[in-house]
């Protein structure tokens, strides 16, 4: 958190990632306000705070903040919240402050203001082909200029300003949890789906790995029908050497990937683990990596989608 009197500010250069933040401390806000100029990214900044745990509103009448702080400062069940307040009307401008110094003195509040050239705004609301908010009969550029002077001092009141001109989506995400969020936090669902190619890959997975290659137990009348789940199936497939190494690179590969994609703000990871008729190789498999990755401290659920199938 930036200290009493002093914001943290920061842009990324082109091409560029974010660099780590030092201005945080270990607890953090109770209660982040968004706000800036339109096209600067709020929306974004608003996903990637509830993504990482955040109850967050979009778009909260000024006069409403108040009586939100002290919901949820009160509530068992919020623990850290974020609003996106939109300040647009000179009168509203006037009485942001006094409202912001009487949060600060209820909870830890911080006001984090999105800043972005004119040149890039323009070109923003140009791809999207949305007016911008202070339309009217003005060009979007003298729009821009007229919201950028209005809200001059509520910049001057932000404990960080993020300037988005030459931030991606992925980039600003990244930003947003360095600053407020839990960046360690291991907030992905991962599904690890059994399946049989003869049945056809599934539709939703993201990552696909073929099994096929490892000795099939269907060929052995005993094992034909049981499945993966059978102990003496799982200890017949494991006992080759090709299986251990096989879940000690896809182990290693997923435990590499899924930080990465969690930075990109990805919420979602199915993986897929295939065989022939998904009775067998896949299921024992799919169930060794699932382990794999709750041992690592992920949170994995399992599928077996063509276990019933014959």
């Amino acid at each position: 958190m930036a200290r009493a009197g002093k914001k943290s500010e920061s842009k990324a250069p082109a091409g560029a990632s974010p660099g780590p933040v030092s201005v945080r401390t270990e607890t953090g806000p109770a209660l982040v306000l968004v706000c800036g100029l339109s096209g600067s990214g709020k929306g974004t900044v608003l996903k990637a705070l509830q993504d990482h745990g955040f109850y967050a509103v979009d778009n909260l009448p000024l006069e409403l903040v108040m009586q939100f702080s002290e919901l949820t400062r009160d509530s068992p069940k919020i623990g850290r919240s974020a609003l996106v307040v939109d300040i647009r009307e000179a009168a509203h401008v006037r009485e942001f402050a006094e409202m912001l110094a009487k949060l600060k003195r209820q909870l830890r509040t911080e006001l984090l203001f999105l800043d972005t050239d004119d040149e890039t705004l323009v070109r923003r609301f140009s791809e999207t082909r949305r007016p911008h908010p202070l339309g009217g009969g003005e060009s979007v550029l003298g729009s821009v200029r007229e919201e950028r002077k209005m809200l001059e001092p509520v910049r001057e009141l932000a404990d960080h300003v993020l300037t988005t001109s030459e931030m991606n989506v992925h980039q600003l995400r990244r930003r947003v949890v360095e600053l407020f969020g839990a960046s360690s936090e291991r907030r992905i669902v991962l599904r690890v789906v059994s399946f049989g190619f003869r049945n056809g890959v599934p539709a939703d997975a993201d990552l696909v790995f073929d099994v096929r290659f490892l000795p099939n137990p269907n060929y052995i009348p005993e094992f034909k029908p049981l499945t993966g789940q059978n102990p003496r199936v799982a200890r017949f497939v494991r006992s080759y050497p090709q299986t251990q190494e096989f879940l000690e690179r896809v182990s290693s590969l997923l435990l590499f990937l899924l930080p990465h994609y969690i930075q990109e703000g990805k919420s979602y990871l199915t993986i897929a683990i295939g065989c022939t008729g998904g009775h067998h190789r896949s299921v024992m498999m799919a169930i060794d990596i699932e382990k794999r990755l709750k041992k690592a401290g992920y949170a994995a659920k399992i599928s077996h989608r063509d276990l019933e199938k014959r």
